[in-house]
């Protein structure tokens, strides 16, 4: 973002003008009239044009003096060209010169502060409006000198990839396109679905084994389960506006990718099998008319198929044609079925003599009466009943499915839905009752079967009526409730219009199953959940039709018709639809407990409770049908979820699940708070001064691995400077690098602040990062290598922030490699600023390790890693950049902790009580995969005589702690002498910094102490003499002792506050670290982090 300016256009010269009064105003400059007219004709219609690519116009500044014809505009307006020209008064449109910005005149002047409008918050072009963005905030607050955004979108609000897809999708089909309303579009898809083969085939069937009561608990209980999922849908499908994809897109909208990727994938392949299921029905029925006048082109099995396969391509060629022509074959088959329920019934009211030796009578009480209780056979019971009748509930999806193609899906889908289910719901309970009122459950056939003579010892109801059945108890009949699946036909008026009432239900289900797969699969390949499917989110035509998912489905469908055996598939199928109702109704129960204020579906009549118990019931439905088809079921979603979170597909669609996590974390939070900590509890909670985040890996990846799936670990970044802070850019960047955090699974936060120097800075995060109890206790960052050759007054903003560190009780941990931790000098050099975004590819650097690390992993391909020297390759065509060999060692050095440790120790220097922390770092480290072959060495001060019962101490202390060690190494000579050469070489390293007060007057002394507080004092140096010796001591011993550690852990040597200079300070901790393998230097703050206590 600059902040210079916009330079006016090209060939016009600059319409700002400075006048000597304070009264000026604001107006546009005349640029363009006929196309800001036009503009404003079309009420914010897009234009283009060079000029147009900025939010404002060119603007003159006139005092009222210069005679503006409208110069009584207030001060913070600006007005297009188009709205000078506008007649309409009061309310009216008019547009800026942004392609798709929008403003309405209102308050009586024109303001760029627009008023609400509800094409502001559309999420893509749409057919019932426009895609509008309201100015940005920095449009109206920031100063005039800035460029309010870039590239045309306020605050980021780029849409996804998906979203621009359907959005050029949309406004390329806005002419012509098809939508449907909620009956054409809902109920008679539902009720076609609903309808099926098993109404005029298996409901009789039903009624003779269960009997008329049972027959009724069986269809309310489908009515309850699907009666709660509609109304679960319902509330689902009003909380927001409904694109494609009927249950995927409600479940994945509402419970996130995981579920609805799952579902979605199980729900279209259920869809696809559903066609084969359906056509093979109606072939089999086919093949039975052709049997009965001995017509067979084969043999059964094979005319199935046959018939089977050309009655899938007719389907087909329906679907493809279009919706419209669906639709239509949709209504003649309604019209059919309708047609053939009401002959059914119209035939049960005559009663005709020469059907009565098959088992219909007409109503009759004494049949009713009968028929009113159960008579299982076959083994038969109420839950194999009930698993049979089930599938016939599962099609109130049929118009969710086409949610795309409705155009109002939030009033269309909870009215066509829910009346389908209770029209059909009636037609099946008035069927059961019929059935059982009319038809006895045994008939022979025979008119021979009368009984002639009295009927004053008839024990059943076809006795009473003059019949004789009771020969079907040894079995063998052939009709009456049990034995007939025809018997409708029997008692319908027209008996061919039942059979044609079951080619139409089944033509009709399978129709709207093979147009519900494509529309559910092509919406899940927009989403691109799954790798290699989206090429069968390609739309075709006015309506986007899926052609190629059409194609699939077809496949799919054909290749089950073929096998022609659907007895072990079809209890999968129903099991994978109640897979799809459970979710949906846990998604109401989810988000209603999530109380998120974006849960606010316009639809009222739904319940959190209900909604729950209607996925439990799905769910008990699934195992009553069939116990090993719903597990497999259940395997086949968990495997499906288990992949999605794995892969983690990069959508965001404010799922109930985000909604739910954030109640638990805030209320876990809060209940943290309301308990003290306790040493058991206690973990490291650090805040690490990385700058960005990619800048020092070597400090990131070995703070990661103590804390990862332990403590909170914040990245802390401090930005200085003398410009003024531009906060949206910071926002930017700590969206950014949270980004890359995650992408390279830190578990990490950033958060960067803006602040005059490091001190500050570190003031405000120390004080400020947290939250409740997850707030950072220990602070750690990288020494300070370069501290003598740049500018003394940063090793005192350095020192100082460890003294506030400790002033607000934090412990502090120091990582210094020799060769150095921020390597941002290198990305600087080779990486150009959009380079840097961590969204963008990182440097492929290869570097020939073989010099640090024997037998480590290869950073870079096989080619790469025989270079000599290290390669950067900032592309494909760009030649390579080759580094030097200090920038070698430090990208190398960076990368040591990212791998999996040699075999080696880690040196623990306990040498002063901290509160455990110096040991706690390296125990929870040997936790960790990475350093699993690395065991802990322990070294602590000692008195020569007193060796041996130091050692057995420390090991007892240890032991208690629970804490494995490999060695304890007592140093009697920690309290030797240094070597002279090295007393001599601290004393060089401080002499620059030395105030020498002796030898100058008093007066210039203390000015000079107060200018540069740095400066060491003669006496202060004199004071602290034992203690500069130890450090140097304490480095001879590190360098014999620990010089082949893979890691050094070493109390850090403290300084009292306002005592110790701050170059003094800097000198014992660069003398007692220097020159040996990684270092922490850890001190706590002395409160007990480790306990022996259970």
């Amino acid at each position: 973002m600059s902040d210079q300016p916009l330079p006016p256009p090209s060939g016009q010269k600059s319409a700002l003008r400075v006048t000597e009064s304070s009264l000026s105003r604001f107006q546009v400059d005349p640029v363009a009239e006929a196309a800001a007219a036009a503009a404003a004709a079309a009420g914010g219609s897009r234009s283009s044009g060079g000029e147009e690519k900025g939010r404002f116009r060119v603007v003159n500044f006139l005092s009222p003096s210069d005679g503006a014809p409208d110069a009584g505009v207030n001060g913070d307006t600006v007005r297009s060209e188009a709205s000078l020209h506008s007649s309409t008064g009061g309310l009216s449109h008019f547009s800026d010169t942004h392609s798709s910005t929008y403003y309405l005149r209102t308050f009586g002047h024109n303001t760029i502060d627009a008023v609400p409008n509800i094409d502001f918050y559309r999420q893509t072009e749409a057919p019932l409006g426009e895609k509008l963005i309201r100015p940005s905030l920095s449009e109206l607050h920031d100063e005039l000198d800035k460029e309010p955004f870039e590239d045309g979108f306020p605050n980021d609000e780029e849409l996804t990839a998906a979203e621009m897809i359907t959005s050029k999708e949309l406004s390329d089909s806005k002419g012509g396109t098809v939508k449907f309303g909620w009956i054409k579009g809902v109920l008679i898809r539902c009720m076609l679905n609903i309808w099926g083969v098993m109404l005029f085939i298996r409901m009789s069937w039903i009624v003779g084994q269960a009997g008329i009561v049972l027959s009724c608990a069986v269809v309310l209980m489908a009515i309850v389960v699907t009666s709660i999922t509609g109304l679960s849908t319902s509330a689902i499908a009003t909380n927001g506006f409904v694109r494609g994809g009927g249950a995927y897109y409600l479940i994945s909208r509402s419970l996130g990718p995981e579920f609805g990727g799952s579902i979605g994938l199980i729900f279209a392949f259920a869809n696809a099998v559903a066609v084969a299921m359906y056509v093979v029905g109606f072939a089999e029925t086919v093949v039975e008319l052709l049997d009965s006048i001995d017509a067979l082109m084969t043999d059964e099995i094979n005319d199935v198929r046959i018939i089977g396969t050309l009655t899938v391509i007719l389907l087909l060629g329906i679907s493809v044609a279009g919706m419209e022509w669906e639709a239509k074959a949709q209504i003649v088959l309604l019209v059919i079925l309708v047609a053939a329920i009401f002959n059914y019934f119209i035939g049960s009211f005559i009663p005709v003599e020469s059907k009565e030796p098959k088992g219909f009578f007409g109503y009759n009480a004494a049949i009713m009466l009968e028929n009113m209780g159960p008579d299982f056979r076959d083994e038969e019971t109420f839950f194999s009943v009930f698993a049979i009748f089930f599938p016939a509930a599962t099609g109130i999806l049929a118009g969710a499915n086409i949610s795309g193609d409705l155009a109002d899906p939030q009033l269309a889908i909870p009215k066509g839905t829910l009346l389908a289910i209770l029209i059909t719901g009636v037609v099946y309970l008035a069927v059961a009752v019929s059935n059982g009122s009319c038809i006895v459950r045994d008939a022979t056939g025979d008119d021979n079967d009368t009984i002639v003579g009295s009927l004053e010892n008839c024990t059943d109801a076809a006795c009473t009526l003059g019949y004789d059945f009771s020969i079907c108890k040894e079995g063998g009949c052939k009709y009456g409730l049990i034995n007939d699946f025809q018997v409708m036909s029997l008692v319908s008026g027209f008996g061919p219009l039942i059979t044609a009432g079951i080619f139409s239900a089944t033509l009709s289900s399978a129709l709207a199953s093979l147009v519900s797969a494509p529309k559910v699969f092509q919406a899940l390949c927009k989403d691109n959940i799954y790798p290699g499917v989206r090429v069968f989110a390609k739309g075709y035509g006015k309506n986007n039709e899926p052609l190629r998912a059409y194609v699939l489905t077809f496949i799919i469908g054909l290749a089950f018709i073929l096998i022609a055996e659907l007895n072990v598939i079809a209890p999968i199928i129903s099991n994978f639809f109640l897979a799809s109702y459970a979710l949906i109704n846990f998604s109401v129960f989810h988000a209603s407990l999530a109380n998120s204020p974006g849960w606010r579906p316009s639809f009222k009549y739904y319940n959190k409770w209900v909604s729950l118990f209607g996925a439990v019931l799905c769910c008990v439905v699934m195992f009553v049908i069939n116990w090993w088809a719903a597990l497999l079921t259940n395997v086949i979603v968990l495997a499906l979820y288990i992949y999605v979170s794995y892969k983690k597909p990069d959508v965001n669609w404010g799922s109930s699940t985000q909604a739910l996590m954030y109640n638990q974390a805030l209320t876990h939070c809060l209940h943290l708070t309301g308990v003290e900590d306790h040493i058991k509890n206690f973990r490291p909670q650090c805040l690490v001064m990385t700058g960005y985040p990619n800048s020092r890996p070597a400090l990131l990846y070995l703070v990661h691995a103590f804390t990862k799936n332990t403590g909170l670990m914040i990245c802390g970044h401090v930005l200085t400077g003398y410009r003024r802070p531009n906060y949206k850019d910071l926002m930017n960047e700590q969206v950014r690098y949270q980004r890359w955090l995650l992408k390279a699974r830190m578990k990490a936060f950033y958060t960067p602040v803006f602040a005059e120097d490091l001190r500050q800075g570190a003031q405000y995060l120390l004080q400020t990062t947290g939250l409740g109890r997850l707030k950072p206790n220990t602070l750690v960052f990288g020494f300070k290598n370069n501290w003598r050759d740049g500018d003394m007054k940063e090793v005192e903003t350095f020192i100082n922030t460890i003294h506030d560190a400790f002033d607000l009780q934090y412990g502090v941990v120091l990582l210094r490699l020799k060769e150095g931790l921020d390597i941002s000098h290198i990305q600087d050099e080779f990486q150009s600023p959009h380079e840097k975004a961590p969204g963008m590819k990182d440097l492929l650097v290869s570097i020939n390790i073989k010099d640090f690390e024997s037998g480590s992993s290869k950073t870079s391909s096989q080619t790469a890693s025989c270079q000599s020297s290290p390669l950067i390759f900032r592309g494909s065509k760009s030649a390579p950049v080759r580094l030097s060999p200090a920038d070698e060692k430090l990208l190398a050095a960076g990368q040591q902790f990212k791998r999996k440790q040699r075999k080696g120790t880690i040196d623990v220097w306990w040498l002063f009580d901290d509160g455990g922390l110096t040991l706690l770092i390296p125990y929870l480290l040997t936790n960790k995969k990475k350093w699993s072959d690395c065991k802990i060495r322990v070294f602590i001060g000692g008195k020569i005589n007193r060796i041996d019962h130091d050692r057995r101490a420390m090991a007892a202390l240890l032991s208690k702690f629970r804490i494995d060690f490999s060695d304890i190494t007592v140093l009697g000579d920690i309290n030797i002498k240094p070597k002279k050469h090295n007393k001599k070489m601290f004393q060089e390293m401080i002499e620059p910094y030395r105030l020498r007060e002796d030898d100058m007057e008093q007066e210039a002394a203390e000015k000079l102490k107060a200018e540069e507080p740095w400066r060491i004092t003669d006496n202060e140096l004199e004071l602290y003499r034992a203690k500069s010796n130890r450090q140097i001591r304490l480095n001879e011993l590190l360098k014999e002792h620990s010089s082949t550690a893979n890691l050094i852990v070493i109390t850090m040597p403290l300084a009292r506050k306002g005592t110790v200079s701050s170059a003094l300070y800097m000198s014992w901790l660069d003398t007692l670290s220097k020159d040996l393998p990684p270092i922490l230097l850890v001190r706590g703050n002395h409160q007990s982090v480790l306990t022996f206590y259970s």
